[in-house]
């Protein structure tokens, strides 16, 4: 029973930091109908500004991740300018070719620029953990947790609470009905584009600290992520964020009661369950057809 509730325990930090991948992602593709596959180099990305912020700049941990999510934010702007508004209107074969490149060119420029040595970030948090009875967990590995679920919220108050939500919501519905009401489609693209790539880098700025940079790191990272938003229906936020969880659930308790070798392989395995009885997500709702 103990060793359940540590593994539960474990399942609330590492599911915190998948939802924000997961919910960056289906925005994304909900919104502007564009598989991202920068999505696990913006993760990349944002752990090594974070790297640069607290090692290289000395700046303050705690300061250092809204720093690094807003260069996060930037980057994904800048792609969605640069490399996305060009070919608005194209078929999505020719996105995803753009995509899969720019992909391949970030990780490549970060392997280039810090090379292919693994980077350590400093925590300022006590290395011994903080035991509650049987359970033992780190404060660094705390910090992560709530700061992930404020992100969570964050974004979730965002989409359903602001003027910028609602546009966003109304692209989702219906894009040119939404331009036809008055919305700046260009311009939700570019804020959705942006805020689905802060989350990513939140999420590699926050596991950073917790493990280790490399210029590697983001392409287990983008298959877990596009695990989780088909587990929890493409477009679904709130599937893409209870998918994290169930997805970290799955590794958890796979690595604990059968191998650690089998951790990252035992979440697939449920996403091909899941597809085999329910193939469009556990969470997905019925379209609006015509």
């Amino acid at each position: 029973m103990d060793q359940l509730i540590q593994h539960l325990v474990n399942t609330l930090i590492l599911g915190g930091t998948y939802a924000l991948l997961g919910i960056g992602l289906t925005l994304i593709f909900g919104i502007m109908n564009v598989v991202n596959f920068t999505h696990g180099a913006l993760y990349t990305v944002g752990a090594y500004l974070m790297y640069l912020a607290v090692a290289a700049l000395g700046l303050n941990f705690f300061l250092a991740l809204p720093v690094a999510i807003l260069g996060g934010l930037v980057f994904g702007a800048a792609i969605e300018r640069l490399l996305l508004r060009p070919f608005r209107g194209a078929d999505i074969d020719t996105t995803m070719l753009v995509m899969i490149g720019a992909g391949i060119a970030l990780q490549s420029a970060t392997l280039w620029i810090f090379g292919g040595v693994a980077k350590a970030i400093p925590s300022p948090f006590p290395e011994a953990p903080l035991q509650i009875g049987p359970v033992s967990v780190s404060w660094l590995r705390l910090f992560v947790l709530g700061a992930a679920l404020g992100l969570i919220a964050l974004t979730y108050a965002l989409i359903n609470g602001t003027k910028l939500g609602l546009a966003m919501r109304a692209a989702f519905q219906d894009a040119d009905t939404a331009a036809l009401m008055g919305v700046n489609v260009r311009l939700i693209d570019t804020a959705t584009f942006a805020l689905g790539s802060s989350l990513a880098a939140a999420a590699g700025a926050l596991l950073g600290p917790v493990y280790v940079v490399f210029p590697q790191m983001g392409g287990l990272a983008e298959l877990k992520a596009f695990a989780i938003v088909i587990l929890g229906g493409l477009g679904n936020v709130t599937g893409a964020a209870i998918g994290g969880f169930i997805l970290a659930l799955a590794e958890e308790l796979g690595a604990g009661y059968i191998s650690s070798g089998y951790r990252d392989a035992m979440g697939f395995l449920i996403i091909i369950a899941v597809l085999l009885v329910k193939p469009t997500g556990l969470f997905a709702k019925a379209e609006r057809i015509g």
